[in-house]
């Protein structure tokens, strides 16, 4: 079951694209977080979706949102499709243990070894403000989390 809206999301600390540790808990107090999950880098859906992202970046921004975007593949998989798609967000490793920090969040489809599309916005106390769980195949629609960012305090 997936992480709700009202309850604290689980902290969590991985690898970015750099090889360099990422904590949520880091950014409470600080700035509201995006959290993406999608399943793998170089996949034309994910692609469509954070060029999507990065493109509208600025806006997230305005909104004192970090955007963090969370696979199962490797650091050096992500450096690569992150350099080739000019992504200026961390792209962050849930490869090993595989899939711990999806299946926290209830976005793990262990049967094939990816997460599904997970959307999770997390205000600066570390409440969860928005979910959104999308199945394979399923593209997300971001109008959905921009009125979530604007309906920040």
């Amino acid at each position: 079951m997936a992480v709700e809206v009202g309850s604290q999301a689980p902290d969590f600390t991985l690898k970015d694209y750099d090889n360099q540790q990422v904590t949520l808990s880091s950014f409470r107090g600080a700035s509201n977080v995006l959290l993406v999950f999608y399943p793998f880098a170089f996949s034309g859906i994910c692609r469509g979706e954070l060029c999507q992202l990065r493109d509208e970046l600025a806006d997230y921004v305005a909104g004192d949102v970090q955007v963090l975007g969370v696979s199962v593949d490797t650091p050096f998989s992500l450096k690569a499709w992150a350099r080739e798609e000019g992504y200026q967000f961390p792209l962050l490793s849930d490869f090993w243990p595989h899939g711990a920090v999806a299946s926290t969040y209830g976005v793990f489809n262990e049967a094939v070894g990816m997460a599904v599309r997970g959307t999770f916005l997390i205000d600066k106390t570390g409440e969860v403000r928005f979910a959104e769980v999308n199945g394979p195949g399923e593209a997300r629609d971001q109008d959905a989390w921009k009125k979530a960012v604007a309906a920040l305090p």
